[in-house]
This record gives structure tokens, sequence and C-alpha cells, in this order.
């Protein structure tokens, strides 16, 4: 498999001009911003607020051990959301006009655990471009017991991953501290790194820094300046990465390794006969439009197509021109998926876990 592949449009289809000329309407006739707003700067800080408070209370609360619990798993729920609607909007481009503004709250990656440099090209680059592509989006790849596309080899055990996945979703987040080493090698190897006008060396040195002070400040300072044991706050740690993990990991799933979207593969010249942005369409899905706390808490993860399409355009706006963008995919005769409510999303994706493990379950190619 090549390391890129190229979308070739033998319709010529009009859809996404189109599509993009009632959107950019959307926003002139109704004289609103593209990029974050100020229920998203409330947002933000209300995130930040809760989880930077809650890690406080941990280093100052003198309480039984125990009671330290809750608040561990609630900076997990805090962090996923930081991740979500925060972080991604940010490293995206969204979150402000102001590249300034979205590098240093971008930032707020390092909160999860993660790296921003090394989630810019796997996220933005790789899975954005080839999305559910096998050997190309990094989101589907196996993971020895994991197998998300139906192109990976199959082994025996994945034919219980859709009872099992849900444990190892939890340890996510968790997994950063290591495969952003691995995966900073990789795209050196592949010359990302320096398209991204940067060096192994710098990005190497900022890894080691970043990941060096989240574990201070995680596991080394709250055993320094409290009572607790170092397996407790281990514990706490593992709570909250556990917590954390298991909120994004899902919520990223729902809206690619379900029913009805497609997992195509390039032809041997490395091409893939479809538009982008109908290829877009086929690969994903959306899950509870209607439903307001989730919309406000997955940072429109559940709008996954229009943030596909406009990764450039900040959450807080899908709502709005889902609607468009249904109503246009409707007028050119192209699939627009939609799962009502949260628990049918996370049917689907079960249905797709057990299918993708099992040889006589067929799913969509």
């Amino acid at each position: 498999m090549k390391a890129s592949a190229k979308f070739i449009d033998q319709g010529q289809s009009d859809f996404f001009p189109v599509l993009r000329k009632k959107v950019n309407h959307y926003f002139k006739d109704n004289q609103i911003t593209r990029y974050g707003n100020r229920e998203m700067i409330i947002k933000s800080v209300v995130l930040i607020t809760v989880y930077l408070g809650t890690y406080l209370a941990v280093l100052l609360l003198s309480v039984n051990p125990w009671f330290l619990l809750p608040l561990a798993i609630l900076m997990g729920v805090t962090q996923a959301g930081i991740g979500m609607s925060v972080m991604h909007d940010a490293l995206h481009g969204s979150y402000s006009s102001n590249p300034i503004i979205n590098r240093w709250v971008g930032y707020s990656t390092y909160f999860v655990g993660g790296n921003p440099f090394v989630w810019k090209i796997q996220h933005n680059v790789f899975h954005h471009t080839y999305t559910n592509v096998h050997g190309l989006d990094e989101d589907i790849k196996t993971k020895i017991v994991l197998r998300l596309s139906h192109h990976a080899s199959l082994r025996w055990i994945h034919r219980y991953q859709y009872i099992y996945a849900f444990f190892l979703y939890g340890f996510n987040t968790l997994f950063f501290t290591i495969s952003d080493f691995i995966k900073l090698l990789n795209y050196h190897r592949m010359g990302m790194i320096k398209r991204q006008k940067s060096a192994l060396w710098v990005e190497l040195a900022k890894l080691i820094f970043t990941k060096l002070l989240y574990i201070f400040f995680l596991v080394v300072l709250p055993i320094w300046v409290t009572p607790l044991f170092w397996w407790q706050v281990l514990i706490g740690v593992l709570a909250m990465h556990i917590v954390s993990g298991y909120i994004l990991t899902l919520i990223f799933q729902m809206a690619h390794i379900v029913e009805g979207v497609d997992q195509p593969l390039p032809n041997a010249e490395g091409d893939i006969d479809n538009a982008w942005a109908i290829h877009q369409l086929d690969t994903t899905a959306n899950f509870a439009r209607n439903n307001r706390l989730l919309n406000w808490y997955v940072g429109g993860l559940n709008f996954q197509i229009e943030h596909h399409l406009f990764p450039n355009i900040c959450h807080v706006h899908y709502p709005k021109i889902s609607r468009i963008v249904e109503q246009t995919a409707k007028e050119f005769q192209l699939r627009y998926q939609v799962m009502p409510t949260f628990v049918q999303g996370l049917q689907s994706h079960i249905i797709m876990l057990r299918s993708l493990g099992h040889p006589h379950h067929p799913v969509n190619a």
C-alpha cells in the first residue's frame, strides 16, 4: 500500500462546489463568523476550569483517598470534553480566525496526554484525507486484537472483539504516552515531519519534555504534596485515563465503524474512483443530532459528516449547516447516513465490530 492515494472524480460531480456555495451564503446572509463564538469560549472556560479545579482539589483536599476517586473520574470526563470540544477545533484551525489563538488553544492537547504535532499528522492529514481507507487512515489500523477494517487480516480472537473492545477503548489515551514516539518516528521515515517544515530532533525534544512534564504534574506532584501513597495516585490516574479514553474512542468510532459506511481501497495505480467530498459522505455517519447535551459535550463529533466536509468551520455551527448538507446530498441523490439516537449509533457500532470479527458476516466494501 502506498503512503498516499489520489481521488479521481470520473463523473465531475458538482456536489461539493454547490454545497460550499450554499454554506458560504449561510454565513454571509446571517452575518456570522464560521469560527468560534461566545458559546465556544464559554464552553472552553467551563471545561478547562473544571479540569484544573478538580486537579487542584485532589492536591489540596485532606479527605479519605476513596473520596478522591470520583474527582479522578470527573477529571476524565472533562479531559475527554477538552479533547473533543476545545483541542479538536483548535488543531483544525477552526477555533479562531487567529492562527496564534488556535496554536495556544491547541496546546490543550497536552491535557489529554497527547501531542499536537503528532495529532495533526495522524488526524488532519491521514484520517481526514483518506477516511476509512485501509493502510492510510490510521484510525482504522488493526491493532492485533482489534480489527477495524475488513481488508485487514482476520484472527480467531477478532470474533470476540465486539465484547472486549469496550475494555480496550479505555486505555487509548494512556497509550498516547508510548504511541506518540512510535508515530513520530514513522512520520519521520515517511518524510511527513519535513513536509510540516520541522525536524525530527525538534519534535522529539518537545515530545520528551512535554511527556515528562505531564507525568510530573499527574503523578510526581500528587505523590510529593499529598499524603497519598504512590499506588493510590496511580489508581486515580488510571481511572481518569480509562474514563477519558473510553469516551474519546467510542465517540470517534461511532462515526466511521458502523453499518452502512464504506471502506474503499485504492486501485493498482493508487487511485480512488470517487470525488473526495462524496467519499466523506460514503465513509461517515452522524448520530443523535437532536441531543443538545451531547452536541455540547462532544464538540459536534456526532456531526462527523459536516466536520469531514468542513473541518475549518467551528463545530458550534454544525447543527445549522447539517440541514443544508443533508438537503444538498438528497438533491444529488447521495448517501447521508444519520442514526437518530446515541443508543442506535452504539448498537450499529457493536454490530459492525461483530461483523468485522466474523468471516461469515459480510460488511460494506
